[in-house]
């Protein structure tokens, strides 16, 4: 079995498990229209140390970039860009690292800031 994600307008609308064989039928409309993804792939790396492929697991709403032949998160912040390497969305610098503190990105003043956990 291999994991399929449904393109439309080039966003994932659905991921399915399913034989490439059924695919190719038509059961599941256009087979044009699906796209092999493996959820043992993150960053361009393979987590099983294998062949990564698209970058990324696709996902509900992720973009499928055919030029890249990449899968890739809605882009979180105006201000990230995507690296094309990972295809991992990147803050204009790094998060400070902290083993004690966390921080997220706060795009009107472009900077990290500390999150304090809900009382």
């Amino acid at each position: 079995m291999s994991h399929f994600a449904k393109i439309e307008n080039g966003i994932v609308t659905q991921v399915v498990v399913i034989e490439q064989d059924v695919l190719n039928s038509g059961m599941w409309g256009d087979p044009s229209l699906w796209v092999q993804t493996s959820y043992n792939t993150a960053g361009g790396l393979h987590t099983q140390g294998g062949t990564p492929l698209r970058k990324n697991y696709a996902g509900l709403g992720y973009t499928y970039d055919a030029v890249l032949d990449a899968f890739y998160a809605p882009k979180p912040f105006p201000s990230w860009t995507l690296d094309p390497e990972t295809c991992y969305w990147q803050a204009p610098h790094p998060a400070p690292e902290s083993s004690t503190v966390m921080y997220g990105w706060d795009e009107e003043i472009q900077d990290w800031v500390e999150v304090t956990a809900p009382q």
